[in-house]
């Protein structure tokens, strides 16, 4: 392996652990900042891997990043960021069967379509709010970049969305489907009941 393609599994590397503990922070804003690293990075190993189809959304999905980090500032919720991105997913698409000479088979229409609809539900789980719908979401996303590495043979990539995957039920089950605290109209009134003191 060369020294290029070694540094480009190194960083790959790097970028699979942001993207994986990404998903066990509590705030969506911390969710979002963990994989502007990850996809910075991601795009960087795939650029040294001469994989340019995934340096290219990889890219667009780190300016996505800073955009929904900023979502307030930068309007981040009006309807054209969502359009304008997803366009931009579309567009990195037709690239790869016009300027990147990827031949249009059947088999490579449906495959590299999978990574754009795994961008594009990201994309709408950052236009949400709450890092809940972004975990929900990542159900989505993450199944569609595995089948995709799996047919690139991809080890990095696929190793790092198996564990995605991972992180994702562990934070669901974690932080989503925990018992919220009782209220106090469900609080036990009586606590004669409750009372353990001998």
């Amino acid at each position: 392996m060369k020294g290029i393609d070694l540094l480009g599994q190194a960083i790959s590397i790097l970028a699979m652990a942001f993207n994986i503990l990404s998903y066990q922070n509590k705030s969506q804003r911390a969710v979002i900042t963990f994989q502007l690293f990850g996809s910075a990075l991601f795009s960087l190993s795939f650029f040294l891997l001469a994989s340019p189809m995934g340096a290219i959304l990889n890219l667009i999905g780190a300016v996505r990043c800073i955009v929904y980090r900023y979502r307030e500032r930068l309007h981040a919720d009006k309807l054209a960021w969502l359009i304008g991105f997803i366009s931009l997913y579309l567009l990195s698409y037709v690239a790869t069967f016009t300027l990147l000479d990827t031949p249009p088979t059947a088999k490579n229409l449906l495959l590299e379509l999978l990574p754009v609809i795994g961008m594009s539900a990201t994309n709408i789980s950052f236009r949400l709010h709450g890092a809940r719908i972004v975990r929900l979401l990542g159900l989505v996303s993450s199944p569609c970049w595995l089948i995709y590495n799996i047919s690139a043979g991809s080890l990095g990539a696929i190793l790092c969305e198996v564990i995605s995957l991972i992180s994702i039920i562990i934070g669901i089950l974690r932080l989503d489907l925990k018992k919220p605290a009782p209220t106090p109209e469900e609080a036990p009134q009586n606590t004669k009941d409750y009372d353990i003191r001998p």
